[in-house]
């Protein structure tokens, strides 16, 4: 397993304290719009970050989890008038990242972003991000997608899995799609959102089987969709694991529950991440864990401070679940 982190630089300084800090493996983007990235700027960007001693591991396509209304490649999940358009740009983008020799890329199939009520206060007076649907407004109108049932949504996804996935298996680059998070009960804001549910996230990715089509798997996302996360989240990362469908981990954790959630800091929310970290392990999983939503704390590099707390702390994971496994 590997330290990864998928935070964008702000500079090469950054590049710079990340290995420092241990970091092996990162998700990073070369600027502009995806759809625009030529060959020859994914190699450069390549080399660039790699002069660090880094891995460019992967990175992001033009479906991002913002609202689809701010989307790069919209059509796709509206059924609009560019979908194979925007669909030939993303398979040829993959077939790009094969070349430049970079083995995976991340995307996310999401129309409404990512819904949160206030911000509530955790340890110290950290700023967490929540979901209370209780807080929630549950008569929030539809936006440019308009009312999506399941089925449509299910149509529309595979439309492009049948479209991208044997590109990626030409080219083996490993498709990397994150869970809708949160879960969000069916008709919310006009859409029912197929890949909240464990079950929807194991229909997804027998849909176009290939060794090349798997998840960007959140642990903290899987955990908004369960009852009772803290004994749930096992027999869910085993069953992925187990079919090789993991190509990259968010490691993160929850306070909470399905609909009734907080964020935390790795250590201190109701999933158990060491066990976590040596059941990846035991499964055989060769990619990145790495932070991705964090509390927002004080001081003047808050995110930098965060992040680097999330990093050491996954660092020690790695290393004590490999020294059990006999492997460090």
């Amino acid at each position: 397993m590997k330290l990864g982190t998928q935070v964008p630089a702000r500079d090469d300084s950054d590049y710079e304290v990340w290995a420092q800090l241990g970091i092996t493996h990162v998700c990073a983007d070369p600027e502009g719009n995806p759809h625009g990235w030529t060959l020859d700027a994914l190699r450069r960007h390549k080399e660039h970050v790699e002069g660090f001693g880094l891995v460019l591991d992967m990175v992001q396509l033009p479906l991002s989890s913002r609202p689809i209304e701010q989307g790069q490649s919209p059509d796709i999940l509206l059924a609009g008038p560019d979908r194979d358009r925007q669909i030939d740009s993303i398979c040829e983008l993959i077939r790009n990242v094969g070349r430049a020799g970079i083995g995976a890329a991340k995307y996310n199939l999401n129309i409404i972003g990512i819904p949160r009520t206030p911000v509530e206060r955790g340890r110290g007076g950290s700023r967490n991000e929540a979901f209370r649907w209780d807080l929630a407004d549950k008569d929030a109108p539809p936006g440019l997608a308009g009312t999506l049932d399941a089925d449509t949504n299910w149509e529309r996804i595979d439309y492009f899995l049948e479209r991208v996935v044997p590109v990626a298996e030409a080219y083996r680059v490993r498709l990397a799609c994150h869970p809708h998070d949160p879960y969000t009960p069916p008709g919310y804001k006009g859409v029912t959102r197929v890949l909240g549910t464990v079950d929807g996230l194991k229909r997804f990715v027998q849909m176009r089987e290939s060794p090349y089509h798997g998840l960007n798997f959140c642990q903290g996302t899987v955990g908004e969709m369960l009852d009772d996360p803290g004994r749930e989240i096992f027999d869910v990362i085993r069953w992925f694991g187990e079919r090789k469908k993991i190509f990259n981990v968010h490691f993160r954790n929850i306070k909470g529950r399905k609909l009734d959630f907080v964020e935390t800091f790795p250590e201190e929310g109701d999933m158990d991440m060491w066990t976590s970290a040596r059941l990846y392990r035991e499964l055989g999983y060769p990619h990145m864990l790495m932070p991705d939503h964090v509390p927002h704390i004080s001081g003047p590099n808050e995110r930098g401070v965060a992040f680097a707390f999330a990093y050491g702390y996954i660092r020690a994971m790695i290393q004590a679940a490999e020294a059990q496994h006999g492997t460090h």
